[in-house]
């Protein structure tokens, strides 16, 4: 078993014992392999051992892994990055899914470019959970106001809200900040929102969200190992032997 094997074993071992602590169904449970940064034959990797939903934050950089990607059957291309408006037009051609959506205008603009003939464009809306400055996100007392108006856009499908929790030594804290965001998509089912989507944990604090009810996780360094050079010569190195 390859060192990309083993780390990609762990971690759905631990999505199955989280889950089944939190009595869930660990199949409801999806991965993003946040590929940010890494090359295209470490997703090649990936897409080898079954992984077939990607995760960007830059729409400059996730272009050309998507277009050399393009042949590779259900590879599914995430933007789990802040999106600029003059960037709207390009992802709502490139990805099938936004989480990004923390305004009005920038759901209006995607609604606007997402080609008639393609499927209706995945979104969440980000809610800024941990009340940092530094992270972006709607506020939550404003979260489900926007999430009604980005509902009645044409070619988008509201899935659900996305939420990035406090670095934080204290795990009642960081759980606590996706509680909220599970009440937020509680709340919008309640009100008759179709939402599927809780977009929530990464590979400090997964198994935390998962507790609280994250159907979909995004997860990099924890798959593809620290960035820089060593990753990549390590992951490179692997595709050789296969």
């Amino acid at each position: 078993m390859s060192l990309d094997e083993k780390a990609w074993q762990d971690i759905r071992l631990r999505i199955v014992a989280a889950a089944k602590a939190a009595h869930r169904d660990p199949g409801s449970i999806r991965v993003i392999a946040v590929s940010k940064s890494f090359p295209v034959q470490a997703l090649q990797t990936a897409y080898a051992m079954g992984q077939r939903a990607f995760g960007e934050n830059y729409v400059q950089e996730a272009r050309p892994k998507i277009a050399a990607l393009s042949g590779l059957p259900g590879i599914e291309w995430h933007l789990i990055g802040p999106l600029q408006s003059n960037k709207a037009g390009a992802a709502a051609q490139s990805f099938s899914w936004v989480e990004t959506i923390d305004r009005h205008e920038i759901a209006r603009r995607l609604s606007t470019a997402r080609d008639v003939h393609l499927p209706p464009l995945n979104v969440c809306i980000q809610v800024n959970i941990s009340g940092e400055s530094s992270k972006h996100g709607v506020i939550p007392s404003m979260a489900l106001a926007l999430a009604r108006e980005v509902g009645k856009l044409p070619g988008l499908a509201l899935r659900g809200f996305m939420g990035i929790a406090q670095t934080a030594d204290e795990g009642a804290q960081v759980r606590a900040q996706f509680h909220l965001l599970r009440e937020l998509y509680d709340a919008g089912r309640r009100e008759g929102l179709a939402l599927d989507t809780l977009s929530m944990g990464m590979s400090s604090d997964f198994e935390l969200a998962i507790a609280e009810g994250a159907t979909q996780l995004r997860i990099g360094s924890a798959l593809f190992g620290p960035r820089g050079s060593a990753t990549t010569t390590r992951i490179d190195h692997s595709m050789t032997q296969r």
